[in-house]
């Protein structure tokens, strides 16, 4: 039998000190081995294994994944096979996608995002070690790790998951998305794309969007739109509201996406099209979908000032 190359453990950690026992070895180990090195983890993480690892920090690809990963559909494409693709044999990563600060809207792509990285790295040779915050993320999380990672490591060593089922993760968070009633609603074709376009503009600016963000927005929900009438049966249907500190758009229409890792592994250079949804995922902070034979809905969320908001440490307990 063929062993998979990709190793993918799950760190659980409580405390600085276990932090850096758990990562800086684990990199301190690919360096010795001149393996290409990268971590993307939050901010105050970050500093705490940079200065940890002194000197050897200069020989690692450091990347703040409270920006890099904001959204979580970016991390594959932009983060993880980004690093990946540059450098031939094996590459050691360390990626904290999950944090007690992202929101439970977040959570659905976070955790996806988890699970996803076992089939987007299949047969590559690569270590993704994963951390989690044991004090801070509620046990829904803690266990959903044993479902996307095949390996746990924590205070008494390293053992297999006997619950790791990535695809049922992933439809298990396949969750219905549906639209406030408030919602500005607009059907469209590819006939009305610019007329769609005038619209969002001017949603946007009413709702305080930054003019830069704006170009975003627009270029984004054209995007989407596009493809509903390409392959979503021709017609979509536009929904556009405002939250406390975010301008949402939804997306729905007739088709089907089935595969799970659509805009999430970069295409190649010489293909034409199918880059839809990776530019969607680059552009916007953050990205939800719902997919079924009944139809699909993608919605996108892009940031306005700052709200308080139930986040993972607080609510999932």
């Amino acid at each position: 039998m063929t062993v998979d190359p990709f190793v993918h453990p799950a760190l659980f950690y409580r405390g600085a000190d276990e932090y850096i026992a758990g990562t800086v070895p684990f990199i301190a180990e690919g360096l010795a081995k001149s393996e290409p090195v990268a971590v993307a983890v939050p901010g105050p993480q970050l500093d705490l294994i940079r200065t940890s690892l002194g000197a050897s920090a200069a020989n690692v690809t450091m990347l703040d994944m409270t920006k890099a990963g904001r959204n979580p559909g970016r991390i594959i494409p932009g983060v993880l096979r980004a690093f990946a693709d540059e450098h031939n044999g094996r590459v050691r990563v360390i990626g904290e996608p999950i944090w007690p600060d992202r929101s439970v809207v977040e959570y659905p792509a976070c955790v996806q995002h988890e699970a996803l990285i076992n089939r987007a790295f299949a047969g590559r040779r690569a270590t993704i070690l994963c951390p989690y915050d044991t004090d801070g993320l509620s046990p829904t999380v803690l266990a959903d790790a044993f479902r996307t990672h095949p390996t746990v490591i924590d205070s008494d060593g390293t053992r297999a998951s006997t619950s790791f089922a990535p695809d049922a993760v992933v439809a298990t968070y396949n969750q219905p998305l549906v639209a406030p009633h408030n919602a500005e609603c607009r059907m469209v074709d590819a006939s009305s794309l610019g007329e769609l376009r005038r619209f969002v503009t001017k949603f946007a600016a009413h709702s305080g969007l930054a003019p830069d963000r704006t170009t975003d927005l627009v270029l984004t929900v054209d995007e989407l739109a596009a493809n509903s009438a390409r392959h979503g049966g021709g017609i979509g249907t536009v929904y556009l509201w405002t939250e406390p500190d975010t301008l949402v758009c939804q997306i729905s229409d007739a088709g089907y996406i089935r595969n799970p890792l659509a805009g999430r592994i970069p295409a190649p250079v010489k293909q034409l099209g199918g880059r839809g949804l990776l530019l969607v995922n680059h552009l916007a902070d953050l990205v939800r979908m719902h997919t079924a034979p009944a139809g699909t809905t993608i919605r996108v969320y892009f940031r306005l000032p700052r709200r308080a908001e139930p986040v993972l440490g607080d609510h999932t307990r």
